[in-house]
């Protein structure tokens, strides 16, 4: 039945398109310019958007089939898998959460250090205890009730949008085609950012999907926000638009600064990426404009995904996937013991961020790889569900939503992905308790699955120790 007091199809699309764009699109140029020139940057945008596509597909199609799987994205992994399935995939989306929350930390720092230089970079000392104060400071918000209130929303929106339309405007008009095609394929810039080494096309591509679906990360919630659509027709075609747009302003936002620095220039640039490349075209006005919207941007965004990790293992716990400790709410109906549990965390990893110097990026590619098999097994039972009901067409989707997941696991982000088998390890032992608790008798078969990831944490544990894997 209609809803008539829905959103409209363009109502709907904005509002995809707001809530999908966080702040890797204020560092991802740079970020880039590291991994591709410009024509594998395109062709990584073009696979990486066939990738992505296939999965919102796949998520509006599992969400009107199956509408009582309302626990998350991982309420589809244990339908498909059971109990373990679903920890699983709900274990790597809470680690993805705080994990970025690590990423936002390091470009606050950045921001804020472009106005007080003891913060210079984000990531010293300094920067670092003050992003561990933002971590407790908004837990305590969190702990004490305080949600995403539509007026904030409304600010922090009109702050990633407005310097974003102002820099793609500005940088189009400062556009050279000469710079842009001088040094199309990157055989120039292998000689300057890899000391001579060439690298490929397909090498340079695969450089580029973990800095890609960063920024990607909470396209999920499109399907959800698709549901509210003023007619069900309006759904699919919402969807489709608010992603078409999101690839273009995310492709206008990596790709014209190539025509106004080198690769080289754009691969050494300090982050935020994009205030100090607009400071590069109109002087300091446009460090300043950019890295105040990254400031109120970022908080924002970290406001709304200190709350994401908590609803998550609320969720978990509510499905008997976690001990019920981790979702039982205060007077404020918020997860105390969650909250503090992810404070810790984030508080802890904040600090290896000294021994890498490339802080952002090595929390981003974590929190990247971490999503990755929740993505996968979305992909999975679409593909499942599809073939059980005979429904040819979704399951085609299905076979391109979980093999790009896949492709994306092997190709760029293997290293990643191996160190997040670490981080099941705890989880485990909570998902023992869970079935304690519950009375649920861990199968053959999830001991078996647990037994592999184990193997796989051990050895990975190795290759960091013997240096084959390194941090950051």
């Amino acid at each position: 039945m209609d809803k008539e007091d829905g959103i409209s199809k363009f109502g709907l699309t904005a509002l995809i398109v707001s809530s999908s764009i966080g702040t890797g699109i204020f560092g991802i140029t740079s970020d880039m310019a590291n991994a591709a020139a410009p024509g594998p940057a395109l062709l990584s945008w073009l696979f990486c958007g066939i990738g992505i596509y296939a999965l919102v597909l796949s998520l509006n199609n599992l969400s009107k089939k199956r509408p009582e799987l309302d626990s998350g994205i991982f309420s589809y992994a244990k339908a498909a898998f059971g109990p373990l399935g679903g920890f699983l995939s709900g274990w790597g989306y809470w680690l993805s959460a705080w994990l970025g929350n690590i990423a936002f930390a390091t470009m606050l720092m950045s921001a804020i250090g472009y106005f007080i230089p003891i913060f210079k970079g984000g990531q010293n000392l300094p920067s670092i205890l003050c992003a561990i104060i933002f971590v407790w400071g908004l837990s305590l918000l969190v702990n004490n009730g305080v949600e995403s209130a539509s007026f904030v929303n409304t600010i922090v929106t009109i702050c990633k949008l407005v310097p974003l339309v102002v820099f793609m405007i500005i940088v189009a008009v400062s556009f050279k085609a000469g710079v842009f095609t001088a040094d199309f394929w990157g055989n120039v810039a292998n000689n300057v950012l890899h000391g001579g080494k060439v690298i490929s096309v397909f090498g340079q591509m695969k450089q580029s999907i973990m800095i890609i679906m960063w920024v990607f990360i909470g396209i999920e919630g499109a399907s959800v926000l698709a549901n509210r659509a003023k007619k069900r027709s309006d759904a699919q075609a919402a969807t489709i638009m608010g992603l078409a747009t999101l690839i273009i302003v995310y492709v206008f936002a990596s790709i014209l600064p190539y025509g106004v620095l080198t690769q080289a220039q754009l691969a050494t640039i300090k982050q935020p990426a994009m205030a100090n490349i607009l400071k590069h075209v109109v002087g300091e006005w446009g460090a300043i404009f950019i890295n105040i919207g990254v400031i109120i941007s970022t908080l924002g965004a970290w406001l709304s995904w200190t709350m994401l990790p908590a609803e998550t293992t609320t969720l978990m716990a509510k499905d008997h996937e976690l001990p019920s400790y981790w979702g039982k709410l205060n007077s404020k109906k918020a997860p105390t013991i969650s909250l503090v549990i992810t404070g810790i965390l984030q508080t802890l990893f904040l600090f290896t961020l000294l021994a890498t110097n490339y802080a952002y990026n090595f929390a981003y590619t974590l929190a990247t790889a971490a999503i990755l098999l929740s993505y996968l097994l979305v992909g999975v039972y679409q593909v499942k569900y599809s073939y059980k009901n005979g429904e040819w067409g979704q399951l085609f989707i299905g076979v391109i939503a979980a093999g790009f997941q896949l492709l994306a696991m092997v190709l760029a982000g293997w290293q990643q992905v191996m160190m997040t088998t670490i981080a099941y390890l705890p989880g485990f032992y909570f998902y023992w308790v869970a079935c304690k608790e519950y009375g649920h008798k861990i199968s053959f078969k999830e001991k078996i699955v647990m037994g592999i990831i184990l193997i796989l944490a051990i050895i990975t544990i190795g290759l960091i120790i013997n240096g084959t894997i390194k941090i950051g």
